[in-house]
């Protein structure tokens, strides 16, 4: 359940978006405008009161005052060890899906609301969802992934189902020959899994596995 929410935005306007959103909510909160201070923030509070939720830009401006975190991407990490168990809420213009799906694969963030048209009803239900420790993945994130995924070969799928089973790459040629399949060398499998990576913009396996499944696509 989220009670109290920490708001890490720069801009005044989006800024006071996501406040009404937690008014409307009933939810209390506390907003700052630089990385450094949220982080301060957090460290204060984890003892007694700590914060439920984290909701974050990417980008801040760098407008002269000394800051030793420079973006949200740093705010996640360092909030992190801090609170590992806090849970986070991006929200920002970020639209590539490359960028999205690393946020989730590597930060392992909770959820992400680009900043658009009635992004106040997207975070309400980013927040209801996070709240019942469920991932939230924006439509068009999904859309994008899904319609990438449709050149995903049965092959390819095959093999990275497996690789989310827990098997490792080197296994792989000999289950495909316990399954009959052809392409069973394992140049074949990389050359899959280079494939796939490519197409859906990720870096390794990990990466690859992780995007799959929040797609629904494995």
């Amino acid at each position: 359940m989220i009670e109290k929410v920490l708001i890490a935005e720069d801009h005044e306007s989006a800024n006071i978006s996501v406040r009404k959103t937690m008014d409307d909510l009933g939810l209390r909160y506390v907003h700052a405008y630089y990385c450094d201070d949220a982080l301060n923030m957090i460290r204060r509070a984890k003892d007694e009161a700590p914060f439920s939720l984290l909701i974050t830009d990417l980008s801040f401006e760098d407008d002269g005052t000394a800051q030793q975190l420079k973006n949200g991407e740093q705010l996640i990490l360092a909030a992190r060890e801090i609170q590992p168990g806090l849970k986070v809420l991006v929200f920002s213009g970020e639209q590539r899906p490359a960028v999205i799906g690393r946020l989730f694969s590597e930060l392992q963030i909770d959820g992400y609301v680009r900043k658009a048209r009635h992004d106040a009803e997207h975070l309400r239900s980013a927040i209801a969802m996070i709240g019942q420790h469920r991932r939230y993945l924006p439509d068009g994130y999904r859309q994008s992934i899904q319609q990438a995924a449709v050149a995903l070969t049965d092959y390819e799928r095959a093999i990275i189902r497996q690789l989310a089973g827990g098997m490792l790459q080197k296994q792989l040629p000999d289950w495909l020959i316990s399954q009959g399949m052809a392409n069973a060398s394992l140049r074949s499998v990389e050359k899959a899994l280079n494939r796939a990576r490519a197409l859906l913009e990720v870096s390794n396996n990990e990466q690859l596995v992780a995007y799959c499944k929040d797609a629904g696509l494995i």
